[in-house]
């Protein structure tokens, strides 16, 4: 965790100590978003998927990564104000090759990242994760004639981000939504609906983020699959708790994808659909 810093309030000029969150890059270094003090914050009034993510550079590989923008919740008036952020200035061409002339990690697509990566953390906290094997996508490249094109190259892998709040899930989950293919992910307008889950949506998804330490249970899978039906797109669950035996047979049967997340923030498959899902991508 990032030192504590004053920031004052726009609304009602209060200063809350305010420690900007620690993202893990690629690399493994601890990343965080440099605040820009000097300029005052912005009360939120208005949220949209762009403003969400800022652009911050990992100081030990260079690396430019999107992640959260800092938000701070006013305790005295409850005001939510967005907190600025020193922009990523571009670096000189020649730093931008790692020694020994290879490109840096941030400039090129790396193997997808599934399976005993996050494993123990997995095992020991929820249990119904299952493990997939190693991908092994060929590179990318010409081919000679006569032959079909070769396969687009895998996606990058993806970041996790370490989870401490049942907000910190469902942003975990949108961001997996994102990475799997899924455009425009977010939260539906209108009143939250009355439910312990939170409804993500986007064009052809109807997703349901648990963050309870309950686990899901069939009424709440059967919910999210009418819930796709009736939108005519497709259902996935996500769970930090899994799922109870019932929830995860009446799954199988609907087709629906069932995911479990970690404290790391790394979604794991628990069944066929949800193996297909990441195989296929949106």
């Amino acid at each position: 965790m990032a030192e504590a810093v004053p920031v004052r309030c726009p609304a009602c000029l209060r200063e809350n100590d305010y420690a900007a969150p620690v993202f893990p890059c690629a690399c493994g270094t601890p990343v965080t978003p440099p605040l820009d003090l000097a300029a005052a914050p912005l009360p939120l009034t208005h949220r949209t998927w762009s403003d969400t993510w800022v652009a911050v550079r990992c100081a030990a590989c260079g690396r430019v990564d999107e992640w959260p923008h800092p938000e701070l919740g006013c305790t005295s008036c409850g005001t939510v104000a967005r907190i600025p952020v020193r922009p990523v200035h571009p670096v000189e061409p020649e730093s931008e090759q790692a020694p020994g002339g290879g490109v840096r990690d941030g400039l090129r697509p790396r193997p997808e990242v599934r399976g005993d990566a996050q494993g123990d953390v997995r095992g020991d906290v929820r249990g119904q994760g299952r493990a997939a094997g190693p991908a092994s996508p060929e590179e990318p490249g010409g081919s000679a004639p006569g032959r079909p094109a070769a396969a687009p190259g895998p996606r990058p892998a993806f970041r996790p981000v370490t989870i401490r709040t049942a907000r910190d899930a469902v942003a975990t989950a949108a961001l997996y939504l994102r990475w799997l293919g899924f455009q425009d992910v977010r939260r539906p307008d209108g009143p939250p609906i009355p439910s312990a889950a939170v409804d993500l949506r986007a064009p052809g998804l109807v997703a349901q983020v648990d963050p309870t330490t309950a686990p899901a249970g069939l009424r709440a899978v059967e919910c999210v699959w009418l819930n796709g039906l009736t939108a005519s797109a497709t259902s996935v669950y996500f769970s930090l708790a899994g799922y109870t035996q019932d929830a995860r047979s009446r799954a199988d049967d609907l087709g629906i994808p069932l995911f479990v997340m970690d404290l790391t923030g790394m979604p794991q498959p628990v069944n066929d659909a949800a193996d297909a899902l990441v195989d296929a991508g949106a």
